[in-house]
């Protein structure tokens, strides 16, 4: 007897047969699951990033090639032998977990037992058909195949429009405000709701060549720096929205928390405070920056800090969205407007940093290859040559090419300069830099006991307020 399922319908006005309706098409989320099942043994964020953008671009074809296949644990199979022949082809094995490794290495067996179990489905198959007169369908193929190469990422999403360099931001003003949201006069939307009511007030003082510490005590930003949070990072698409907002959300306590940056700017461009202007924030670490005869060593106090829900890798960042840029131009706009703080003064984390204690540059990396400072109306900074090169001498080793390749162009220049600056003083290059290098020293450890006598008042205020 043919089952009820297979039965020959019919028209019941005209009597003559019917074609049976197609079969409705499976829900991907079989082979989001395998993916994402097989995507938790990948350690490295980065690496996890490229798996799941070639897995995501070979869906279509998989589930065209697989989901016509009969029972859901056969389908997942195939679904998890072709994420693991994927990882195979895009992932290092040293960036994986055990329990990854041990998969990558069952993979061929994976496909074997999936090949299997599809053979013996699809003789269920026939043997139906054949009992009902229906045609067999096709085997189906279960070999991967490795698809087109793909382009290399871009350093940054798709550009916008430079802004003439160096010019003032046109006003922006506060439009109204609300209890977790501030709107300016330039379409930036600021989310408050994450901003700490904790961090200690910005206090620090500047250096000059000749002088040395200046005895002006500074409370007012000196300029902005930019970063990326070298958070994970899920592809932009709509599979993953809640992944993206609940990231960002879980990113957003962190940061609040641990007082790291005033400003993040996510993935869909929202704006959100963590640490009031007014306020030092945990962005910077030890580096230098100077404008004109001014040096910055505080950079935590001395800057605002702006992030960008990002990564930077193999020398550059993740390409941040179009929103993100759009989102950035509008906040420095508006932090440039308020603070007057000058183009010069707008710099990447990754050229300012640098390691104290053996004088080198590049102890952080983020951003220093990739910003768009033309589409900011920002100076190339990368073509400006570092303070930490051009006046206190610093080089930089192995580990920074390993990491990036050749320096950005501002280096070599900077070295250069520093060595005709040696050449016109009549003494060789390794004698300025020791003397320089002994300046920086004494001028970071003023800076260290400025600050401890600084956070030392500010918790003997507390206690008398407090009757301690």
């Amino acid at each position: 007897m043919i089952p009820a399922a297979n039965r020959a319908k019919t028209s019941r006005r005209t009597g003559a047969p019917v074609a049976n309706p197609p079969l409705p098409a499976r829900p991907a989320g079989e082979y989001l699951q395998e993916l994402e099942s097989v995507c938790r043994g990948i350690r490295d964020p980065a690496a996890k990033l490229r798996y799941l953008r070639k897995s995501l671009a070979d869906k279509p074809r998989l589930l065209d090639r697989f989901e016509g296949v009969p029972g859901a644990p056969v389908r997942r199979a195939l679904y998890r032998w072709a994420s693991l022949e994927q990882m195979r082809r895009s992932v290092h094995a040293s960036t994986l977990d055990a329990g990854a490794r041990r998969s990558l290495f069952l993979a061929r067996g994976t496909g074997i037992l999936a090949a299997t179990s599809v053979l013996a489905a699809l003789a269920g198959v026939a043997t139906t058909a054949f009992q009902a007169g229906a045609k067999i369908p096709a085997p189906v193929a279960v070999a991967a195949d490795s698809g087109p190469a793909r382009p290399a990422l871009p350093p940054v999403a798709e550009a916008l429009p430079a802004l003439p360099v160096a010019v003032t931001p046109k006003a922006v003003w506060l439009v109204e405000a609300g209890p977790a949201y501030e709107q300016f006069s330039n379409g930036l939307r600021i989310d408050t709701r994450f901003t700490t009511v904790d961090s200690p007030k910005r206090h620090y003082r500047t250096f000059s060549k000749d002088g040395g510490m200046e005895k002006e005590v500074r409370d007012k930003p000196a300029g902005i720096m930019f970063h990326t949070t070298e958070s994970d990072i899920w592809p932009l698409e709509a599979s993953f929205n809640e992944k993206l907002r609940d990231g960002s959300e879980r990113l957003l306590r962190y940061l609040r928390r641990e007082h790291v940056y005033h400003y993040l700017i996510d993935r869909f461009g929202r704006v959100y405070r963590v640490v009031g202007e007014d306020a030092k924030a945990n962005h910077a670490g030890i580096g230098a920056w100077n404008d004109g005869d001014r040096f910055y060593l505080s950079l935590n106090n001395a800057f605002l800090g702006v992030s960008f829900e990002t990564r930077w890798e193999a020398g550059r960042a993740l390409p941040i969205t179009e929103a993100q840029l759009v989102s950035g131009r509008g906040l420095t706009d508006y932090l440039r407007r308020r603070y007057e703080i000058p183009a010069e003064m707008c710099v990447a984390h990754g050229l300012t940093s640098l390691n104290w204690t053996k004088h080198l540059i590049g102890h952080h990396l983020d951003w220093a290859r990739g910003f768009p400072f033309a589409a900011f109306g920002l100076p190339d900074q990368y073509k400006r040559p570092p303070t930490n090169v051009v006046f206190f001498g610093f080089g930089y080793d192995e580990s920074l090419t390993e990491r990036m390749g050749d320096p950005w162009p501002g280096v070599p220049a900077g070295a250069e300069a520093f060595d005709a600056e040696a050449r016109n003083a009549g003494i060789s290059p390794e004698a300025l830099r020791k003397q320089r290098e002994d300046l920086y020293d004494k001028w970071q450890s003023e800076q260290i006991r400025d600050e401890e006598a600084a956070r030392a008042g500010r918790n003997g205020s507390k206690a008398r307020a407090s009757g301690g």
